[in-house]
């Protein structure tokens, strides 16, 4: 089967960085960090046990910008969870992290190797893009 790759779309208080809302051009490029993995059936739950929680203690660290785990709907049993870091410094704190070791525990339960990626993002924008494309 042929691999998807998932983009994600970040969406940031512009104000943060003094720029306009349409377009954010950030000062220290962000990190967005992906993880999808394929579980087997029976591990399904626990492995959902174990990373919903973290990612509601995820979002509230310092330099997190926000954190998510998506179930995929094509998929059964595959699993993404992403975070967005300020920094790269920030993106290093937690891979050193206990709750890091905690997720490394989780990947360890997956069918194949896990999909692990880190993006450098130096600017994000959002419906003026598709406006700019479609005039």
């Amino acid at each position: 089967m042929p691999q998807v790759t998932v983009v994600l779309v970040c969406l940031l208080k512009a104000e943060e960085f003094g720029n306009s809302p349409a377009t954010t051009k950030c000062e220290v490029p962000m990190i967005h960090s992906s993880l999808r993995m394929e579980l087997p059936p029976a591990k399904m739950a626990e492995a959902l046990g174990i990373l919903t929680p973290m990612a509601e203690r995820i979002k509230v660290d310092p330099g997190c910008l926000g954190c998510h785990l998506y179930m995929d709907m094509l998929e059964k049993n595959v699993l993404m969870f992403e975070q967005l870091w300020r920094s790269e410094e920030d993106l290093t704190r937690h891979l050193q992290s206990n709750e890091y070791r905690i997720v490394l525990l989780v990947m360890e339960m997956a069918l194949v190797q896990p999909e692990v990626r880190f993006d450098v993002i130096a600017r994000t924008s959002g419906f003026e893009t598709i406006e700019l494309a479609r005039a």
